[in-house]
């Protein structure tokens, strides 16, 4: 197993179309054998659900995450765990102990300026959403 999380200095970025790394954690027999944080290089929204299946991640933990993007995703076959926020390390642990705590609904389809901050039920803190 593969698990990517949308990162940035050590914790889940919460706009997976505008995140600029990944961190790639390789899993066995349910432990983390290794891990390393790779860039995007630049790609975003929809390009990054090739970036995965490039890395050969079948498994994405992310925040916030619009609809093309999702199916994107769908299509590659990765399966996605959405409104994750707090610690990238944290979140894969929980994953693997079957505890962590997501959003199946997760939507972030506000692009352009939004009012309240928010994509699905996690601020974006200082990062733009659109």
């Amino acid at each position: 197993m593969r698990i990517a999380v949308t990162y940035e200095d050590g914790q889940i970025f919460q706009h997976f179309g505008h995140t600029q790394e990944f961190k790639v954690y390789d899993v066995t027999d349910g432990k983390i054998t290794a891990s390393e944080i790779v860039s995007t290089n630049g790609s975003g929204h929809g390009a990054l659900a090739g970036v995965l299946n490039t890395l050969h991640a079948d498994t994405l933990i992310c925040g916030g995450i619009g609809g093309g993007a999702q199916a994107a995703l769908a299509a590659a076959g990765i399966r996605l765990y959405g409104g994750v926020s707090g610690s990238a390390d944290a979140a894969v642990d929980a994953f693997l102990s079957g505890t962590l705590d997501y959003n199946p609904d997760i939507q972030c389809s506000h692009h352009g300026a939004h009012e309240h901050g928010e994509c699905g039920n996690h601020g974006c803190g200082e990062h733009s959403c659109g």
